[in-house]
């Protein structure tokens, strides 16, 4: 097709791919001063993180210093393993905000506001006569449903709102009602913690998360204390704090199971979701071997979930099933360098029909990661392809889908189906 609409479609592929090429330039520059900051933080010197990465000192010097740029994949990972850190921690986390990237516009101020009330502000008054508790619940678990849909953006835009409606229930004169407002509080402020956490705000979602707790002594919900501490340990690793994140989710797993709250469908959901996190921080920790017998443990008491007695609405409770157990397996022996376990236990899987789809992308990332790790450059490439066919917009901002096909574009011998990825991502010549 020719003419106007033909070349405005041009133009909007070019502009897409300056913009990932841009993307890609500024994620090579903020590496170095990443890295630095990271290894700061964690109180090593350039050779102590040498030692514990077995990385070369002169590898990291001229990353820090900005004489090097980039680096291959197994370099990454053993330098955010030396670091204690997640790999995406030390790439970048994938923008929390597409549309422009800057989370403290606007709506992030409005969450920051509604997360911490003004100061002598005006106390919340109880709700009228058409306010509908159930309307609330139905609000903030559709806030869940989107955050994990990675639509981060929209959660932010209704979260001042719900925030604000949920204060006012707590405030109810009604003794039931006013423990059911603390409850709603309390999952409204754990999901602004999460959301902070996606925009690299930790110190805000550990405050969000600090005021969640208080609301969850105060509500009418046993389980919500413990999920809650779930998203404190979470945070805790977001910040390297991995013996805090360790301590306070099997604190909490093992209070669970000592009051029997897992002879419910809900309840072991929540325990679940803390050993896992657990597990998460052991492996980070460098136990990937106790990291591996809790997730095993955690595999075998989800196959229990389908048989309890369940509440109806998953969507309030931890994601806890044998395939988010299985996805979790996956990422674990993939980011602590085993490649051929995380293929061995993604095979054949069955996903079940409560897998967000946040989790279903992520599988599909640390497939191809493992793939590139065994050097099946021909896996990697075809389950990109499905990456990108499940969530493009997701894949193309994500720094880690970028590094992968990154490492494979500079391979002597390019894979059939690379080329149309790397021009995807704007990355090839």
């Amino acid at each position: 097709m020719n003419g106007p609409m033909a070349r405005g479609r041009v133009d909007t592929a070019e502009r897409r791919g300056s913009a990932a090429a841009y993307r890609g330039r500024v994620a090579n520059e903020d590496l170095g001063r990443t890295l630095r900051r990271l290894r700061r933080l964690a109180s090593l010197t350039q050779e102590e993180l040498a030692d514990r990465s077995r990385v070369s000192v002169d590898v990291i010097r001229q990353l820090e210093q900005g004489r090097k740029h980039s680096a291959r994949l197994p370099t990454l990972h053993a330098l955010a393993n030396g670091l204690g850190v997640e790999l995406t921690t030390l790439l970048g986390d994938p923008p929390g905000v597409a549309a422009t990237g800057e989370n403290d516009g606007p709506r992030f101020v409005a969450v920051r506001r509604a997360v911490m009330p003004v100061l002598w502000g005006p106390e919340p008054v109880p709700p009228g006569p058409g306010f509908s508790l159930n309307g609330l619940r139905e609000r903030i678990a559709d806030g869940w449903t989107r955050y994990h849909a990675a639509e981060f953006d929209s959660v932010m835009a209704v979260l001042p709102d719900i925030l604000t409606d949920a204060r006012a229930a707590a405030a109810s004169r009604d003794d039931t009602d006013r423990g059911a407002g603390f409850a709603a509080l309390g999952k409204a402020l754990q999901l602004a913690g999460h959301v902070a956490v996606r925009m690299g705000k930790t110190d805000l979602a550990l405050t969000s998360l600090e005021r969640a707790v208080d609301a969850a002594e105060r509500s009418s919900d046993p389980l919500l204390l413990p999920m809650i501490v779930n998203s404190a340990a979470w945070t805790y690793q977001r910040q390297g704090r991995l013996e805090d994140a360790l301590a306070v989710a099997l604190r909490a797993a093992d209070d669970m199971a000592g009051t029997g709250r897992t002879e419910t469908a809900d309840g072991l959901k929540v325990w679940g979701g803390l050993t896992m996190n657990a597990a998460t921080s052991a492996a980070r920790g460098g136990d990937y071997e106790r990291a591996a017998a809790m997730m095993e443990a955690a595999e075998r008491e989800a196959a229990r979930v389908a048989k309890l007695p369940d509440s109806g609405d998953n969507r309030m409770v931890s994601v806890f099933s044998p395939s988010s157990v299985r996805i979790e397996r996956v990422r674990l022996a993939v980011q602590y360098g085993h490649p051929n376990d995380a293929l061995a236990l993604a095979k054949g899987m069955r996903l079940s029909k409560d897998t967000p789809p946040s989790w279903r992308t992520w599988l599909l990332l640390d497939v191809a990661r493992a793939h590139t790790d065994t050097g099946d450059a021909a896996g990697a490439v075809k389950t990109l392809e499905s990456l990108r066919r499940v969530a493009p917009t997701w894949m193309r901002h994500h720094t880690l889908a970028v590094a992968v096909v990154r490492d494979l574009w500079a391979l002597p011998n390019h894979p059939a189906g690379l080329r149309p990825l790397a021009e995807f991502l704007g990355i090839c010549d």
